[in-house]
């Protein structure tokens, strides 16, 4: 398993299908995954530190595990099935349930929890995008990081993660 960060949300054109984006710590494959538009919300609330009034699914979920004296230990993605990823929502007590990708970093997000990508699926569906040359500032990496998958984004489609 590799450790993978969360870079953020975007909307592939010209279908306008959000995609959730990983990278994988110390390395320079990144991970795109179609979800849907609520669990885009989700996790770009949670990267914001948006706070809505009432509790979201995610939140609620969330405050459940604490209520329950529980925390979440680790996301895993596990899987990739005919272009469908897989995740384990792994607890303190060693529980695993099943969930999707999208819900899973929603919840990892608001728990400081970290996600975890299974070597296999970074070898299958990572897209290598190499860091830059030139040293500078974070904000202008962030910006360059921005800019490459954008990039990516207008030269892939679902179909390159199809492997059937």
């Amino acid at each position: 398993m590799r450790e993978v960060d969360v870079v953020g949300v975007r909307v592939e054109m010209p279908s306008s299908q959000p995609i959730v984006l990983l990278r994988e710590v110390g390395g320079e494959r990144y991970l795109p995954i179609w979800i849907g538009a609520a669990e885009a919300s989700a996790i770009a609330f949670a990267q914001q530190g948006m706070e809505p009034p009432r509790p979201l699914t995610h939140d609620l979920f969330a405050e459940t595990i604490r209520v329950l004296g529980h925390t979440l230990s680790e996301v895993r993605i596990v899987n990739l099935t005919d272009g469908v990823f897989e995740a384990i929502l792994v607890f303190d007590d060693q529980t695993e349930i099943s969930a999707r990708p999208s819900d899973s970093i929603a919840l990892a997000l608001r728990t400081g929890t970290p996600v975890f990508c299974a070597e296999e699926i970074l070898a299958e569906a990572g897209v290598p995008i190499p860091e830059s040359e030139d040293p500078g500032t974070d904000e202008v990496q962030e910006e360059e990081e921005v800019e490459r998958f954008r990039e990516f984004l207008d030269q892939v489609t679902p179909e390159d993660f199809d492997k059937s």
